[in-house]
């Protein structure tokens, strides 16, 4: 990266510098990124990471809540693209401002360089044709396109004692690996009472894990699976919360995990 001589600018801008193929982004898309961060100082201009350097990507949201010359960068942006943004403080709330000194960016006198490539845009739900999970006692209704999946776990069948994965939709994706980050859209429901505790779909945003930091049953489930897929998890207590179950979650000790999951990324 080369800085112009001299001072640095104090007010925000962006620009596309390749652009990349495929559909352009747009407010709510997640894309995976490579960013690599500078602080446009005028002296040294250093760089206090990137996501080169870990050998990872990162899930970039394109919201307007973001600084304003970022979000300019990211809306349009393509698979294979690169765009920059100079994040100055008229982007930048004087909360921001206040908080970026004690970490060290004084936004008065420098900004920020973002350099964003994007490898790619996460689908919004798996897409392809669903097979029945073949599960007794659950039921998956799959209504296709961009839609969220039913998930029925009111039964008075038995719970399964070990992990169960069964594959409902097959990605084409590259196969989880366990110490990956994953996007996923998915619903939780407690075996036998059909009583849900948990869906991304709900609140209208998937959401990232790191497979190594979630309960057994979604570690081991997951890795391995493609990009893309949609699978059903039952998790037996001892690879979910334990004896101790989820009190936040109404989950007793007892309880068996019924998982619907949409693998939309890994990084």
């Amino acid at each position: 990266m080369t800085f112009p001589a001299g001072k640095p600018a104090l007010t925000s801008s962006s620009q596309k510098v390749l652009e990349g193929q495929g559909a352009p982004a747009k407010d709510g898309d997640v894309l995976a990124a490579k960013v690599t961060v500078y602080n446009w100082d005028g002296k040294e201009n250093k760089s206090p990471g990137s996501d080169y350097d870990q050998g990872k990507s990162e899930f970039v949201t394109v919201n307007p809540q973001l600084p304003k010359a970022l979000h300019d960068a990211l809306v349009g942006a393509k698979p294979g693209g690169r765009v920059l943004a100079v994040i100055a403080k008229d982007n930048l709330s004087p909360d921001q401002v206040t908080q970026a000194k004690q970490q060290g960016t004084d936004f008065t006198t420098s900004s920020q360089v973002l350099v964003v490539d994007v490898v790619s845009a996460a689908a919004k739900a798996a897409q392809g044709a669903a097979t029945d999970p073949g599960v007794a006692g659950v039921k998956l209704d799959n209504p296709g396109g961009d839609k969220a999946p039913t998930l029925t776990t009111k039964t008075d069948a038995k719970a399964p004692k070990g992990l169960v994965v069964k594959t409902v939709i097959k990605g084409s994706g590259p196969a989880v690996k366990a110490d990956q980050t994953i996007l996923a859209h998915y619903t939780g429901k407690i075996w036998g009472t059909d009583k849900q505790f948990d869906s991304s779909w709900e609140r209208g945003e998937p959401a990232t894990f790191a497979l190594n930091q979630v309960v057994k049953g979604w570690s081991q489930g997951l890795t391995g699976v493609p990009v893309g897929s949609r699978v059903l998890i039952t998790i037996p207590p001892d690879l979910g919360y334990g004896k101790e179950g989820n009190a936040q979650g109404g989950i007793k000790g007892t309880d068996t995990l019924v998982f619907v999951v949409d693998v939309l990324a890994a990084a």
